[in-house]
């Protein structure tokens, strides 16, 4: 039986995934995408078939905790990377913007990652709820508030991320773990306020950092949501998905990097 990191094609052994990856950190946007260069090369996707595959992934036993930390490792290593190439690491928070589903659970462990290297990091968990709703993204949460290294921020209504915006321009990067795909329509409070500060802040030149999709262009379609993240760069997993190579898509997202975080090859297979 193959195991979670078995690659989906014969040759050379697989890069190791990026939570096991000890050289992840060192390496600049080009030698993220050279990296991951295999993963990126996958057919592409839609959003049904990434989220059958994630939950066929864990039912062969592959923990949705762990497929978190890789998908989480990979986040944090992009933000560095992009902070780095656009001469903007240390010069000011990583702003990280976290819904309270899985999305923001990668967030927040990119935010351990982060801090860990050395970056100054706030985390805003976007919702009316004090804790993020599943359980992969709660243990995250519990992990992260222990860690005084990190600011955290809990923005349950607009007027409260309206407050946070306050110095955005003066972040390093903004880093969008809002939403994943699947929502259509105008946004809800306070979602819908924390994508125009986003846009704020890239109006002022922060470079943003969408995970997954920017909040919520759907990969599927590529259709986005109203109002919409406009990203610098977008970090995917497993495998490219369609709505990132629409017209809307490509033009939402920014550049794209697919990330491996140890989806079994037979999890494709439904």
């Amino acid at each position: 039986m193959p195991t979670p990191s078995t690659p989906f094609t014969s040759g050379p052994p697989a890069e190791p995934l990026p939570a096991d990856d000890p050289e992840l950190m060192e390496l600049d946007l080009r030698g993220l995408r050279s990296r991951w260069s295999a993963t990126a090369a996958r057919s592409p996707m839609t959003a049904a078939a990434m989220t059958g595959a994630d939950l066929r992934a864990q039912r062969q036993g592959v923990p949705g905790e762990r497929l978190m930390e890789h998908a989480g490792a990979a986040v944090a290593a992009a933000a560095q990377a992009l902070a780095r190439d656009t001469d903007r690491w240390g010069r000011g928070p990583i702003v990280i913007l976290c819904g309270p589903g899985n999305n923001g659970g990668d967030g927040l462990v990119a935010a351990r990652r982060l801090a860990a290297a050395g970056a100054r990091v706030v985390v805003a968990l976007i919702a009316a709820e004090a804790r993020p709703t599943t359980a992969d993204a709660a243990r995250n949460w519990d992990r992260i508030v222990r860690d005084e290294r990190i600011t955290i921020v809990h923005a349950a209504v607009g007027r409260e991320v309206a407050l946070l915006g306050n110095g955005i321009e003066k972040a390093a990067i903004v880093v969008d773990a809002l939403l994943g795909t699947g929502v259509q329509g105008p946004l809800r409070e306070p979602i819908r306020s924390a994508v125009e500060l986003v846009i704020r802040a890239r109006a002022s030149m922060v470079p943003v950092l969408a995970v997954d999709t920017p909040t919520a262009v759907d990969l599927t379609s590529g259709d986005p949501s109203d109002p919409a993240v406009r990203a610098d760069l977008t970090i995917t997993f497993h495998r490219p998905k369609t709505g990132l190579q629409t017209r809307n898509g490509k033009a939402l997202a920014g550049r794209v990097l697919v990330a491996p975080i140890g989806i079994p090859p037979e999890a494709d297979r439904g």
